[in-house]
């Protein structure tokens, strides 16, 4: 009889599905905040300034996050020998002075941040433990005019570490599934921002959500294009609005602490997500490092 090895021993096959591809382009970020008290949340890689097989990586998530961490820490995938993310090795980085590490949006109003990992990628080759992951990249973010044709209920993903859960063993994310709740291409609340109906707990903070059709999808004109995929980049999970005890409606960023508080906070699983062309800004910055081919 054929020998059924546990998953944990077998090797993926070479072509993995658009899923298999995600669960690598996010990192688990753990914080030692100033003062006391350690919190996770999300972060995701990033292709800035693609030019053929140049590019500055980066990690991308919220500022809220990373804000009054003096160390931080990550778990990233080891490369296996064809140069693939490991499915069973992986490393913990320490960083000291961690929210310095990071390059904030200029906006105040804009609860992103990039950390570029090219330094510590070296590293951790120097080390011969050459990390491996599957970075989102500016192709994926949706045009103006492709934001425009989207509809208001559109089917997403959401693939991050809710509650800091993961899978410890296999350094993998969970992914969850929901929709929009608004128009993805329209300012909500005059913001460039939009809503998703999804379960959104403390750790979210930093998910890629992303528009994921997959095998079809119904088009704006009530069409279906069958057989048809679609994934782009949406935006990034930062906040949502929260039932208190007494029953007031605060927006809150998704916390990344868990600590006891006074006032208990009642998700009501709607999420507040920043258009992904905020990005744009960092690609323009980085486009500047990254010499043009001859």
């Amino acid at each position: 009889m054929a020998e059924v090895l546990p998953l944990s021993n077998r090797q993926l096959p070479p072509r993995r599905s658009p899923a298999e591809m995600l669960v690598y382009s996010t990192v688990r970020i753990e914080c030692d905040y100033g003062g006391g008290g350690h919190g996770t949340g999300t972060g995701f890689f990033f292709a800035f300034a693609r030019r053929e097989q140049q590019f500055v990586p980066a990690i991308v998530t919220n500022k809220h996050v990373i804000e009054c961490a003096t160390r931080g820490a990550f778990h990233l995938h080891l490369r296996d020998a064809s140069g693939m993310p490991s499915i069973t090795q992986s490393e913990r980085f320490e960083i000291d002075n961690f929210q310095k590490s990071w390059i904030p949006h200029p906006d105040a109003t804009v609860d992103l941040c990039v950390m570029p990992i090219a330094g510590l990628m070296e590293q951790a080759n120097q080390l011969g433990k050459g990390v491996g992951f599957i970075p989102l990249e500016m192709s994926l973010v949706p045009t103006d005019q492709e934001f425009v044709e989207l509809t208001p209920l559109e089917e997403v993903l959401m693939v991050g570490y809710p509650n800091g859960i993961w899978d410890s063993k296999n350094n993998m994310p969970i992914l969850r599934r929901g929709v929009t709740a608004t128009h993805p291409g329209i300012e909500y609340e005059g913001r460039r921002e939009f809503m998703i109906d999804a379960a959104c707990f403390p750790g979210s903070s930093g998910s890629p959500v992303l528009l994921y059709n997959t095998g079809g999808y119904y088009t704006r004109d009530g069409g279906f294009a069958l057989g048809g995929t679609r994934i782009k980049l949406l935006g990034i999970l930062y906040a949502g609005p929260q039932h208190t005890a007494t029953g007031e409606l605060q927006i809150v960023a998704v916390p990344t602490r868990q600590e006891v508080q006074a006032i208990s906070r009642i998700p009501n699983n709607l999420g507040l997500v920043i258009q992904s062309s905020r990005l744009r800004y960092f690609e323009e910055q980085f486009m500047q490092l990254v010499p043009k081919p001859a």
